[in-house]
């Protein structure tokens, strides 16, 4: 039975999103799944046999649970366990907007502050704040959140890759096509050379560090005729990379670069700080979409795809039929290549993909294709559903959104 119909089950786990798949069941040992998940992105990307049956929607989200759970415990260095069940970076607390009444509150209560970052580009700021020693992210969220109502704090929590790239390099081919001039921003793992990425900036310990999945990623987008390609790495060589506060950084400087069009193929819980930067980036006119992850239709709905201004996509398998392990959205809006296809790895090698994550940049090409015709504000919308070919049910749905766009990309 297509896990589309499947009851939802399983949608009462407060466990996050993390869109991986194909890692260890829950049943096997911690070991084994932290050995998977405890080195870089490439390790959490990697795991998946992809001659194997994908999971059912239920047993999807099981082993969310499992491999999040043993993912912290792998990291308790430097990641815990937020006050919703989110895995965060250990002892830091987020302030949006401080002024120095909250900051003297803040310091009043223990906490020390760290680096205000001032994000120009997008009108926000932020200050981290470090946990008194001792005290739980938990319980330091609590106590801010009655010092001070009137401000927003949050845990700096984590985001996950939404695709699997198999162990071994294939043989694979490039379809030449037409150049789009309009730049597009990845904000994912870092970018190898021979991916196609034009400029790379480094926002978390150890980055940038080439990984495979920030190279397919920049890959497909290469394939998919964009000429330009400014790489965000948000992981580095750091277990708790992926954050927030990472991922409004890359925001940022690309706000800055002005970027039009960015592609996010990771996923984590719906985070205010993100939220923000997000609206405030869709609001000069940037277009972000982002994958709905790995995790079934179980899964709790995924972010940054789940926010208004994001363009939510999902994918498909060479015979245009909807993943079964695709995850869920708050709204769906297109559908593109997902499995059946290769990318290139950080070396350069092609690879075997499968996932939204791949999905995800070649509809943010066809996104540039439309802003190099001069299309632009309401009518992008309009010019995409032009495009997309309707799947499914006639309309838009929620399992292919409003069609296929980039039919054609695989090759």
């Amino acid at each position: 039975m297509h896990p589309r119909v499947i009851p939802l089950l399983l949608a009462c786990l407060s466990a996050p999103a993390s869109s991986q798949i194909g890692l260890p069941p829950v049943d096997r040992t911690v070991g084994d799944v932290t050995d998977r998940l405890g080195r870089t992105i490439d390790d959490a990307a990697a795991g998946l046999d992809l001659r194997q049956p994908i999971r059912s929607a239920s047993r999807l989200a099981r082993d969310r649970v499992g491999r999040l759970t043993a993912f912290v415990r792998a990291h308790q260095d430097r990641v815990e366990m937020d006050d919703e069940g989110f895995p965060a970076r250990r002892g830091i607390v987020l302030l949006l907007d401080p002024d120095a009444a909250a900051l003297a509150t803040a310091a009043q209560l223990g906490f020390v502050a760290g680096g205000r970052d001032q994000f120009g580009g997008l009108g926000l700021s932020t200050t981290e704040l470090a946990v008194p020693a001792g005290m739980s992210l938990r319980d330091a969220l609590a106590r801010l959140r009655v010092a001070m109502p009137g401000k927003t704090v949050a845990a700096d929590q984590l985001h996950f890759p939404g695709g699997a790239i198999a162990r071994t390099a294939t043989r694979g081919s490039t379809r030449s096509r037409q150049p789009i001039a309009t730049p597009v921003g990845v904000i994912d793992g870092g970018v190898g050379v021979k991916a196609g990425s034009s400029v790379t900036r480094g926002f978390a310990r150890g980055a940038p560090t080439p990984s495979d999945h920030g190279s397919a990623v920049a890959s497909l987008l290469r394939r998919a005729g964009v000429s330009r390609v400014y790489a965000a790495d948000v992981y580095g060589t750091d277990p708790a990379g992926g954050g927030a506060l990472a991922i409004v950084r890359a925001l940022d400087w690309l706000a800055k670069e002005k970027i039009p069009v960015v592609s996010i193929s990771l996923v984590g819980p719906r985070n205010p700080l993100l939220e923000r930067a997000i609206s405030a980036a869709s609001a000069r006119g940037m277009a972000i979409v982002a994958a709905v992850g790995n995790d079934g239709p179980s899964a709790p709905p995924a972010f940054p795809a789940s926010y208004p201004a994001v363009i939510a996509v999902t994918g498909v398998d060479g015979r245009n039929r909807a993943l079964i392990e695709a995850g869920s959205a708050l709204h769906l809006d297109y559908a593109a290549p997902g499995a059946d296809m290769k990318a290139l790895d950080k070396a350069g090698r092609a690879r075997t993909v499968r996932g939204t994550s791949f999905a995800t940049p070649l509809v943010a090409a066809r996104i540039a294709a439309a802003r190099d015709r001069d299309v632009a504000g309401q009518s992008l919308r309009a010019t995409l559903d032009r495009e997309a070919r309707d799947l499914g049910r006639k309309g838009p749905d929620q399992i292919y959104g409003r069609g296929l766009l980039c039919g054609n990309c695989r090759e």
